[in-house]
């Protein structure tokens, strides 16, 4: 049997973190600021109109849930990688300095 490599071990991490809630909370009422924020401002000023519309309609609690979570996931593996590659720009540089 072939060995599983680390990288593949943290990718079934991520999705079983992103995956997870959504199925163990099915059917629960999931909350978000957005719905504060939009309550808070029809309140103290009911003639506001927004600027945008949403792209996607009406989605749901569970997918926005998921939809953020895959843009935060999204969001560190991009810096991870940036932060990454300067760390092996600099070691290289340092090594090429040396020898």
């Amino acid at each position: 049997m072939k060995k599983i490599s680390g990288n593949w071990l943290l990718v079934i991490g991520v999705l079983a973190l992103a995956l997870g809630p959504l199925l163990v909370l099915q059917g629960r009422k999931f909350g978000a600021t957005d719905g504060n924020f939009v309550a808070a401002i029809e309140k103290d000023h009911p003639n506001y109109k927004p600027w945008f519309a949403p792209i996607i309609k009406d989605s749901g609690p569970e997918v926005q849930t998921f939809l953020f979570a895959a843009q935060a996931g999204v969001g560190a593996g991009i810096t991870g990688y940036i932060l990454g590659l300067y760390k092996g720009r600099s070691e290289r540089r340092k090594k090429d300095e040396q020898g």
